[in-house]
């Protein structure tokens, strides 16, 4: 094959297939290297793909103007200046006291990938994830003076929080995009590569109507922090995008579940809004008999081309009914398969349950999100509106064969409640993860590869199922040697931000991959990448985050 190595800027593949779309969405690949031959395609029906034109590569970074990093807890007057996404204006950092967390939050370790050994096992196969609760569960301890709990962490969510920088794919429905660059954090060789999904957008005006049934926990613990007024804020704000074909209709539960608002039209936002205002807090905690109610609603409100989802609204803590997340969805697992789908949405500190939270939208076919602010909801339920509503992939694999003669080793780092055995990469009975227009996803691999071997790395293979179709299809494409960059410095800004995103979420989870790696050093790191990526507030956030959980534990600077 008549190769060149690709610019090391840039994203180094890029390979598009329909789905979810109409019949116009054909096969596409592209690639940032312009005498490249093709990437094969092995797609459900056999398809191949021509080339098409090149994406541009990255500009350089400026790496020769960035200033020096200020002392800890003093804010440059570049970064000092914007606010952040969760309303936190960096001015100057607090001296926060060390401490810990309060202990009745419910959180679960799901443990950490190791190294394998890619002559014993070639396959990684794991589900997607786009939740991002993890992350702004940190951001809720952190913002209260106490570093999160390790088993809150889930890496991928850290990194999924981010806008990865991935083009919106073309007139197709999903875009594969890979790179990498030797691992800063080692000094043994290891490559850490990043690959990204990223699903088509839709305008809001074009997306399917909604069919939106709200469970709301209005139980005692509930009036705690303001839990269930910053839930009524949220609707609030959400209604004010409904659109006369949306519906939306509420259930609330304490002690036992009731019906609020049966499916009213979101031309009608006065009657919404005031069965919104109505709402207060009560009884104790039955999740099971709010949920049995919310989906019966939804079934009789069911409407075919529309996007039928249950939304829980609740701190998680469960105490009356069944509590096991297992055993509510098996009351309404019917519902799921019919579907309609669960998106979860947590609020609260002190006593948050966030294992039910995050298990009850796995199996319910959808997403898990944490609010801990205004503006974290006007994200949800504003910025992202049609992402959060309409579902373009379900079931949603990644399949990455390394291959054994290049790779020594690799290690998938995330994703650890994902896992999917090998053989079940095709299995479509096996429940995976859902996606959302606009919605990406990214995997981190620390990858060891044999001394001075070249040639393909691994090929990354991607298998969903159209929900409207039910149709499941499959591509693939590959990644080679000579398509990493050349330093960690002149890789793309978005995937240096992935890296360090999941460096701090490893220390902060007490990673054995992660010894030796300080705060101080990521938080430099952060502060360069904000440098790098200005106009974006969330990493902008992310740099003070990371100044403000070294001086919340100085142990973890050594």
């Amino acid at each position: 094959m008549n190769t060149q190595r690709l610019s090391i800027t840039g994203l180094l593949f890029c390979l598009l297939l329909a789905a979810c779309a109409p019949a116009a969405r054909t096969p596409t690949l592209q690639t940032t290297n312009t005498a490249a031959q093709p990437l094969a395609l092995d797609t459900a029906k056999g398809e191949e793909a021509g080339q098409s034109a090149p994406l541009p590569p990255a500009a350089p970074p400026p790496y020769a103007t960035a200033m020096p990093f200020p002392p800890m807890g003093e804010a440059p007057k570049e970064l000092a200046a914007a606010p952040t996404t969760s309303g936190y204006q960096p001015a100057l950092v607090p001296q926060l006291p060390a401490g810990a967390p309060p202990a009745d939050n419910y959180y679960q370790n799901y443990g950490i990938n190791p190294f394998v050994d890619a002559r014993e096992d070639h396959l990684s196969t794991f589900g997607l994830d786009v939740d991002t609760a993890s992350y702004t569960v940190m951001r809720r301890h952190i913002n209260d003076g106490y570093l999160p709990p390790a088993d809150s962490v889930r890496v991928e969510e850290y990194v999924n929080y981010f806008n990865m920088g991935y083009p919106t794919p073309a007139s197709v429905a999903f875009g594969i995009y890979a790179d990498g660059a030797p691992s800063p954090y080692s000094g043994d060789g290891t490559i850490i590569l990043r690959f990204g999904i990223q699903g088509y957008r839709v305008a809001e005006s074009e997306r399917k109507p909604a069919n939106l049934v709200f469970v709301i926990d209005v139980s005692g613990s509930m009036a705690q922090e303001n839990r269930l007024e910053l839930v009524k804020r949220s609707l609030q704000m959400l209604v004010e995008r409904l659109r006369p074909d949306d519906s939306l209709g509420i259930v609330v539960y304490g002690s036992d579940a009731r019906v609020i608002l049966e499916p009213t039209s979101g031309a009608n936002r006065g009657v919404i809004l005031e069965a919104i205002y109505s709402l207060h807090p009560e009884g104790s905690t039955n999740a099971e008999a709010g949920l049995i109610v919310g989906y019966d609603m939804a079934m009789r409100a069911y409407r075919s081309g529309a996007n039928n989802r249950v939304i829980l609204c609740s701190d998680g803590v469960a105490n009356t009914g069944a509590t096991d997340p297992n055993v509510i969805l098996s009351r309404i697992h019917g519902y799921v398969s019919e579907g309609i789908t669960l998106t979860t949405v947590g609020f609260g500190m002190g006593n948050f349950n966030d294992v039910l939270m995050e298990q009850m939208a796995d199996k319910g076919n959808g997403f898990y999100a944490y609010v801990d602010t205004e503006e974290q909801a006007r994200k949800l339920f504003i910025d992202q509106i049609t992402s959060t509503l309409q579902t373009i992939a379900r079931d949603a694999k990644v399949q990455v064969d390394f291959n054994p003669e290049v790779v020594a080793r690799y290690r998938l780092i995330g994703y650890e409640n994902r896992a999917i055995a090998d053989q079940d990469f095709r299995n479509d009975r096996v429940d995976a993860g859902e996606l959302g227009a606009g919605h990406s996803a990214t995997a981190l691999y620390a990858v060891q590869l044999y001394p001075g071997a070249q040639g393909r790395i691994a090929t990354v293979q991607l298998r969903w199922q159209n929900p409207d179709t039910y149709q499941v299809q499959e591509i693939n494409g590959n990644f080679n040697t000579w398509d990493l960059a050349a330093s960690f410095d002149q890789a793309d800004p978005r995937y240096q931000l992935a890296v360090v995103a999941s460096q701090y979420a490893e220390v902060l989870r007490n990673s054995p991959y992660a010894r030796g790696l300080s705060l101080y050093q990521l938080r430099d790191q952060a502060y360069q990448v904000a440098r790098l990526l200005p106009g974006d507030q969330d990493v902008i956030e992310f740099a003070w985050l990371v100044d403000r959980a070294a001086q919340l534990n100085p142990a973890l600077l050594q």
